[in-house]
């Protein structure tokens, strides 16, 4: 079987994934609601949908959710959460293959996951899918890096990481690097989605990342002795704020 792009990324991250990191903030479904973006009626592709955290919130203001998801680990973490809603179909495609019949779905979501894509093959692959005047949705939870709970925390990740390149893999979100993939005008929103943690929560969320040293690498004893001492310093009576932006970009291809 031919590997699909980037989908042993995440191999042995899936529990950290589904525990650790934060879903997505209630004003995000409100607002694409209002602006007639998703409704009940609403078929969506929820393209590299991982553990589900995306998919399991938009399924519950649309009619059905494909959740496409290359690795097995995380499809299969996935279709436990989700073994009793009749409105996710797990379907194992990936982004420049998706599986799905053409002009099948009204919606295309991309949650976390976007910046692995062949984003050209992708864009190609949403042109087969969706249907007339459909609708694009990129989605990030990304780390505030003005922050110095975050500038920290990406200090110790360059120190013992060796594939980190910044959040989101390095991908600048900011809506002049989408124009090679949206043929629309672009509409962007934000929404703060910052979370309480404790030290598990934040260690589980660091090494949830594909950049993070797994059990078995010598940099993991390390690495999360450094994310405790971190996380000491910024905690209060247990807990620490980190901070998050909810960033979509939304268009048409």
């Amino acid at each position: 079987m031919v590997k699909k792009m980037n989908e042993d990324k995440f191999n042995s991250k899936s529990g950290f994934y589904s525990s650790a990191r934060p879903s997505y903030p209630d004003e995000l479904f409100a607002f694409l609601k209002q602006n007639n973006m998703i409704s009940a009626e609403s078929m969506v592709a929820d393209i590299g949908s991982g553990t589900g955290i995306f998919t399991r919130q938009i399924s519950d203001h649309v009619m059905t959710v494909f959740a496409v998801e290359p690795n097995s680990e995380m499809r299969k973490n996935a279709d436990k959460t989700f073994s009793d809603n009749s409105k996710i179909i797990s379907v194992a495609g990936c982004a420049e293959q998706t599986m799905l019949k053409e002009k099948s779905v009204d919606v295309i979501t991309v949650a976390q996951a976007f910046h692995w894509f062949d984003r050209q093959k992708f864009k190609a692959e949403c042109q087969r899918i969706i249907r007339s005047n459909g609708t694009v949705i990129l989605v990030w939870n990304d780390r505030d890096v003005k922050n110095e709970f975050v500038k920290e925390n990406f200090l110790i990740n360059e120190k013992y990481c060796t594939e980190f390149k910044g959040a989101s893999n390095g991908t600048a979100l900011k809506e002049t690097n989408f124009a090679d993939f949206f043929s629309s005008e672009i509409k962007t929103v934000e929404f703060d989605n910052s979370i309480y943690v404790d030290s598990d929560a934040f260690v589980a969320r660091n090494l949830s990342s594909s950049y993070a040293p797994r059990e078995t690498d010598c940099e993991y004893i390390p690495y999360v002795e450094e994310l405790n001492k971190l996380f000491s310093k910024f905690q209060t009576n247990g807990k620490a704020l980190y901070p998050y932006i909810t960033r979509c970009y939304i268009g048409k291809v």
